[in-house]
């Protein structure tokens, strides 16, 4: 019988990244910079591994002081009142790559979502521990997590897209055996 191996998130390798369409023109990209997780897996694969994901809301950081307190606002993720964002999903392997699906909680609602995901490698650290990589990547929609602020541009098109496109940079650190 093969027994549970956990594997953290290591943050000072590790990104969680977004990007919006700005007037329909150009991306504004974004990071969250506090987040942590873990991978639980059966034995020495990561088919059929839990993922759990914890972001801290309030550490999104998008280059611009007055943008990001507008982002924590309660008119978007209102971080006072939802300090948290979570993932739980399942990773599965389906051919060379791999799917992560699970449900997302932002500001009190929950949805499903679908990320590709690919294996990008393992080794050692520094310090002898075992390390393994992965990129996810997807798209949300933002209004189906209650950020529906908007207004309309000079042209009269809206200032915000609806479409947040997700990007994972992940390295997990082997904990336990």
């Amino acid at each position: 019988m093969s027994s549970t191996i956990l594997w953290k998130i290591e943050p000072g390798h590790s990104q969680i990244q977004f990007k919006i369409k700005h007037l329909a023109i150009t991306n504004v990209n974004g990071i969250f910079k506090t987040f942590d997780g873990t991978v639980a897996c059966a034995g020495d694969t990561f088919d059929k591994a839990a993922v759990k994901v914890s972001i801290a809301s309030d550490s999104i950081d998008t280059q611009l002081p007055d943008r990001d307190h507008h982002l924590k606002s309660i008119h978007l993720f209102d971080t006072g009142n939802y300090p948290r964002i979570t993932f739980e999903g399942i990773l599965e392997k389906q051919g060379d790559a791999y799917a992560l699906n699970g449900h997302l909680t932002l500001r009190d609602v929950t949805r499903p979502v679908k990320l590709q995901a690919e294996f990008t490698g393992s080794g050692k650290g520094f310090a002898g521990d075992e390390r393994a990589g992965f990129e996810a990547s997807g798209t949300i929609s933002r209004k189906d997590f209650s950020l529906s602020w908007n207004i309309a541009g000079q042209d009269g098109g809206l200032v915000i897209g609806d479409e947040v496109k997700l990007h994972f940079d992940v390295q997990l650190v082997k904990t336990q055996a």
